[in-house]
């Protein structure tokens, strides 16, 4: 079983970055795909970002592509999502999840197995 936590959401001026986190417990972490998924209010969970198990393959959504960095550090359990040239659009409850599964652009969220509670972040315009 794998426990998530997600940390380092908050409010931020269009423009401005944030780094959120998400801290696995468990010792088969490094052998799950990761992913960061989003929830604007009053809107369907959607797609942020994926990486690998080993972190050799990353797949991201188009609407943050070139502004978003998934990355993961297996001997710190955590992954993260780095986020540059916010837009008032992205302001959303951001999730991460684990899949046992390769995963990619059309995973779905339910095939993901676990997640994390959320991290509110808010993009100011």
């Amino acid at each position: 079983q794998v426990q998530l936590g997600e940390s380092g959401g908050g409010l931020v001026q269009a423009g401005g970055s944030l780094r959120l986190s998400c801290a696995a417990s468990g010792r088969t972490f490094s052998s799950y795909d990761m992913g960061w998924f989003r929830q604007a209010l009053g809107k369907e969970r959607e797609f942020v970002a994926t990486i690998s198990w080993n972190g050799g393959r990353t797949y991201y959504a188009d609407s943050v592509k070139g502004r978003f960095t998934i990355s993961r550090d297996n001997a710190k359990n955590t992954i993260y999502l780095q986020m540059n040239s916010l837009k008032p659009e992205d302001t959303a409850v951001y999730y991460c999840a684990a899949a046992n599964i390769p995963v990619h652009t059309t995973t779905p969220p339910g095939a993901f197995r676990y997640w994390g509670q959320g991290t509110q972040v808010t993009v100011s315009s």
